[in-house]
């Protein structure tokens, strides 16, 4: 083993081992140490003791913390009082190697630490740390004030009270284990926020301001300001319109709060979503959104969490009825016991507003319930829109009448006062039915349009996009017109485009009123099946899936919920289609899920229900998530197995198989497809279709080694759709493999040719990627660098490919020993492209070890370390196991570079296991990627090797 070599080289590791057993040996022989030998150790102790102390004193002078200042003050004062109370010194040597270990941790814990860092797990660590000091120093002073025999008498007790505090301080260290606050801490927050320095930067989401209209709730502000200082979780309670998000809003930004959490301070609102359509996944992207994270592959909440825990927050659940009343199962399961979770992260506090009392359950909830405005508030709130320029006594009085019979209530008084700005002259009376949500008219009192547009309006949960009216509602002749007047009466508003209502009044008409037409919901359905079906390239249509995305998923949720014989085939197929433009325009988790899952399967049902799943698992792929896509993927797979579509079938297969190599699980990508053959399926598939299952096969092989260079794709490489790519990784696996690298570069130029003919531009991409790393690895860089550059200017590139292929020119400007343009590459390739998101999880990961990288070439071996724990957080993540080999191995280089050969030692057997878990030989585990091989001055793994 490698440990051993070190051992054996480096004669000093053997005391970092037996270190860790100082003050525990209770061996027999240990009993039968001489006195002298004894007086010879606490001798050694005194020195230890004195040593110690400098340095603590030295280190409490340098560290910028106060809180960190106190508690080496009080290390030391503990160890200058062991010295004179202590009889059996040696049994403290313990506790000395503790408090030398407390000295490094906040020497390095704290030397760039922030008033942020100090809010989150860092301060908490602090806090317990210096609890535990203080304990101890009490204790210890106390038998220093105990008279000389006393002390003497008790000198038994010594070891076990030693061994408590020993005790004590082991289970606050493990705050600060491994790197949680120095390493682990700060990588998730800069895995949420983005790579620091040569990526991109984190713009925290600026929290809405205090409402500029807000009167007569100081009182209720202070007092609630004031449970928020003291971190109480708040329910704020009411009916819609009592001002229960201004009331939150104005808290975010009362001066105790922005101090205590400064800019982390979260709005989340679920206004404008579906009760009968809400998920856990849309909770979640919502709360994610708020937070200014995008969340990255599997366990979302996990993300957030790790995000949370990095300072403290407090995050207003806006609207929580929408969740609290939600119907899909997977809202109702899931969402109340994440609430709790995240309520339970130490420094985080919840506030929420809800018209509803379901709040979560296991959150200790102070609940408030919001009055309604005092009589002076209310006339306030009135006079500040509707400003008359004088107002007579029996005005007033008329005003005031009006506003009790409102019950002061905050949004009918500001609508009445809107209205009467409008229309004024007329008589209080004549408008104050238009005005007042407890007396909004029935359907006998409004036009028949009219109630058809605001049945529409409260209906779509993005409001009705007026550019589209007439298009969306053919058959209402004046849509807009009547839209204008609805907005003069402050019924509804303009946003965006977008013709909304405010939360109280929407739920107001859906209650009061019927849901909209059958005519309207015919038009609607045609406009949005129309545009899905039209919108695959980027056009007009594509816009309208953009903009009217949350209306056109509505709309279909609405029609599978509601499946009609008239409807249900279109209805599928928009489904199907809708999800393919989401992956093409704008991926983002869907709602659609649960209905979709819900389809009753029949004769007529299974294919389309498969088509659907398939369309949505490859909308969760695209967002890495890979877990959520599987299910939906192995559901299509045996719904086209059941109705006989066997090349269907294979395609499910192939995407499986395809999915396991993309997480590095290479070995399972292999065994899936093997399988596959020899099924009864194989015999039924097109040849091109088993072509194409033969070349997803070899993709996996390649990185097993368990076929020779000679077999890989030979068995795609004749047809006509695969065969092009298949002689292009053909060749590419020769060279991977040791092959002829003159010969390989010949064929793949001949290859580029070919693409060029063909009109191939995926092919021609691969091909050049192949000379790229050809080029690399023979030390022509400039060429390598040129071939990048010729990549990235191609027609027909992505943006996210764009950036990938500007990671690789980093890496070849860092192999060039251009590490200040390497590092720029990185950093002009996170800001440039938009498109650049979490949700790209791998090429995030491809980013951030590419970062690692150049900072190991450049000797900045904290900047590599860190960039490392960042992969390895994200593999973790998503299920990533081949980036998080290569992260692991990158650790233990920088340990073996420090020589901290046990560290090392234990980095590189991650790693080997890793290796064996995704089927690669060790060995080989850089073959096929030579842009991520390590300088070869990093002797380490190799070393690691040799010994096994």
């Amino acid at each position: 083993m490698l440990c051993i070599c070190f051992l054996t080289l480096y004669p000093d590791a053997d005391d970092a081992e037996i270190k860790t057993a100082k003050g525990k040996n209770k061996s027999p022989n240990a009993k039968q140490s001489s006195s002298e030998t004894k007086d010879s150790q606490d001798d050694s102790v005194s020195q230890l003791l004195n040593t110690t102390i400098a340095a603590i004193n030295l280190t409490k002078d340098l560290v910028p913390i106060a809180l960190a200042k106190g508690i080496l003050g009080t290390v030391a004062n503990i160890l200058i009082v062991a010295q004179s109370v202590i009889k059996n010194r040696s049994d403290f040597e313990a506790i000395v190697d503790m408090c030398e270990t407390i000295r490094e941790i906040l020497e390095r814990t704290t030397k760039d630490a922030t008033a942020t860092d100090l809010r989150g797990n860092l301060g908490h660590a602090l806090s317990q740390l210096n609890k535990s000091v203080n304990r101890i120093y009490s204790e210890a002073a106390s038998k220093k004030e105990q008279g000389f025999w006393r002390r003497v008498f008790f000198v038994s007790n010594d070891c076990d009270r030693i061994a408590g505090w020993e005790k004590d301080l082991d289970r606050v260290l493990l705050l600060f284990n491994s790197e949680a606050i120095a390493g682990i801490a700060i990588s998730v927050g800069q895995l949420a926020l983005g790579l620091q320095n040569n990526v991109i930067k984190y713009d925290s989401p600026v929290p809405p301001p205090r409402p500029s209209m807000f009167y007569g709730r100081q009182d209720l502000v202070a007092e609630l300001t004031d449970l928020v200082v003291n971190d109480e979780h708040i329910a704020l309670i009411g009916p819609g319109g009592m001002g229960k998000s201004s009331l939150a809003k104005a808290i975010l930004n009362e001066p105790h709060v922005t101090k205590k959490f400064g800019d982390r301070r979260f709005f989340v609102t679920y206004d404008g979503l579906d009760p009968l359509s809400i998920t856990f996944e849309t909770f979640i992207t919502h709360f994610a959104a708020a937070l200014g994270i995008e969340l990255a592959g599997a366990d979302p909440k996990r993300q957030i969490s790790s995000f949370l825990r990095s300072a403290s927050a407090l995050v207003v659940l806006d609207n929580a009825e929408t969740f609290e009343e939600a119907n899909a199962s997977s809202a109702l399961s899931e969402i109340p016991p994440s609430i709790a979770d995240i309520a339970d992260i130490p420094g985080v506090i919840l506030m929420l507003t809800s018209r509803s009392r379901r709040n979560a359950p296991n959150v200790p909830w102070i609940t408030k319930d919001i009055p309604p405005l005092d009589s002076s508030s209310a006339r306030q709130a009135f006079f500040r829109i509707y400003r008359p320029a004088s107002r007579s006594n029996a005005e007033e009085e008329e005003i005031t009448n009006l506003l009790k019979e409102l019950e002061f209530h905050p949004l009918s008084i500001n609508l009445l006062a809107m209205l009467r700005s409008k229309t004024a002259g007329k008589a209080a009376k004549s408008i104050r039915h238009n005005a007042t949500i407890p007396e909004f008219p029935d359907g006998s009192k409004l036009g028949e349009d009219v109630r058809r547009i605001l049945a529409v309006i409260a209906f779509l949960p993005q409001g009705l996009n007026g550019k589209l009216a007439s298009g969306l509602l053919p058959s209402l002749l004046q849509v807009g017109a009547i839209c204008n007047v609805l907005c003069m009466q402050s019924l509804v508003y303009r946003q965006d485009n977008f013709i909304k209502m405010l939360s109280p009044i929407r739920h107001f008409v859906r209650d009061s009123l019927p849901k909209p037409d059958s005519t309207s919901l015919r038009e609607i359905r045609a406009f949005y099946y129309r545009t899905v079906r039209w919108s695959a390239a980027r056009n007009s249509h594509a816009d309208i899936i953009i903009s009217d995305h949350l209306n056109i998923e509505h709309v279909i949720a609405y029609y599978l919920a509601h499946i009609s014989d008239g409807a249900a085939e279109e209805t599928y197929r928009a489904c199907s289609q809708f999800l393919d433009r989401l992956e093409l325009h704008l991926p983002r988790p869907t709602t659609l899920a649960p209905a979709i899952f819900n389809i009753a399967e029949n004769s007529s049902t299974c294919m389309p229900k498969a088509d659907c799943l398939w369309q949505l698992s490859w909308l969760y792929f695209t967002l890495y998530q890979y877990a959520e896509g599987m299910k939906p993927l192995r559901a299509a797979e045996a719904l086209y197995l059941t109705v006989g579509k066997h090349d269907n079938v294979a395609q499910c297969v192939t995407a499986c198989s395809d999915i396991y190599r993309a997480q590095g699980c290479f070995l399972q990508s292999q065994q899936v497809l093997e399988a596959f053959q020899r099924c009864d399926s194989w015999k039924h598939l097109s040849k091109s279709m088993q072509a194409e299952a033969w070349f997803y096969l070899d993709r996996a092989r390649v990185y097993t080694f368990t076929a020779s260079a000679d077999e890989l794709y030979l068995n795609s490489m004749d047809d006509h759709v695969w065969g092009l790519e298949s002689k292009i990784w053909h060749w590419r696996a020769k060279f991977y493999y040791g092959g002829d690298i003159v010969q390989a570069n010949s064929r793949l130029e001949d290859l580029v040719l070919q693409c060029a003919g063909t009109g191939h531009l995926v092919a021609r991409t691969k091909a050049l990627l192949g000379l790229a790393e050809i080029a690399f690895c023979d030390g022509r860089l400039t060429e390598a660098m040129d071939i990048l550059h010729k990549i990235t200017m191609s027609e027909g590139q992505s943006s996210g490919e764009v950036l990938w292929y500007t990671v690789e020119k980093a890496v070849v400007a860092s192999k060039q020993g251009n590490c200040d343009l390497a590092r720029e590459l990185i950093h002009q390739s996170f800001g440039s492209f938009e498109v650049f998101a979490l949700r790209s999880a791998h090429t995030f990961l491809h980013a951030s070890y590419a970062s690692a990288c150049i900072e190991l070439t450049a000797g900045e071996y904290d900047k590599a370390k860190s960039h490392f724990n960042v992969m390895i957080e994200g593999c973790d993540m998503q299920g990533e196991l081949w980036y998080k080999a290569y992260g692991f191995r990158g650790l233990g280089e920088v340990a073996f570079v420090h020589g901290e050969f046990p560290l090392a030692t234990q980095c590189f057997a991650e790693t080997w296991a890793l290796c064996t878990e995704m089927g690669v030989p060790p060995c080989n585990l850089y073959s096929c990627d030579p842009f991520d091989v390590l300088p070869e001055r990093f002797k380490g793994w190799a070393l690691f090797l040799e010994g096994l």
